[in-house]
């Protein structure tokens, strides 16, 4: 399995993705993922990974705040293998994301 990154999009005006970067990344980690903040502020990351978030959601309809898509292949190819949505406690999270994996 290509090694998997989670990439999160949110902005800078969301109070639950500020407070969800509390632990995500840590998350992310503790399960192996690369982990990729894309602000939407930030215009030079944004565009980069704009075309993940729009194959995922090509109208940006059904989006949570935040969203994590779990990616494969990030700069060629790439492949989303799941997604969380929106806000929730630590514990609720790792369960979700690692739910979000793809089975090996």
């Amino acid at each position: 399995m290509a090694s998997l990154t989670v990439l999160k999009f949110s902005s800078e005006e969301c109070g639950t993705c500020h407070r969800m970067s509390n632990y995500d990344a840590k998350v992310a980690e503790e399960l192996g993922l690369a982990f990729i903040s894309v602000m939407l502020q930030d215009t030079e990351v944004y565009r980069r990974y704009r075309r993940v978030l729009l194959a995922q959601y090509p109208g940006k309809e059904g989006m949570g705040w935040p969203t994590y898509l779990v990616v494969s292949k990030l700069e060629a190819d790439f492949e989303i293998h799941g997604e969380v949505k929106g806000g929730m406690a630590k514990g609720d999270f790792r369960e979700r994301l690692r739910a979000a994996l793809p089975q090996i």
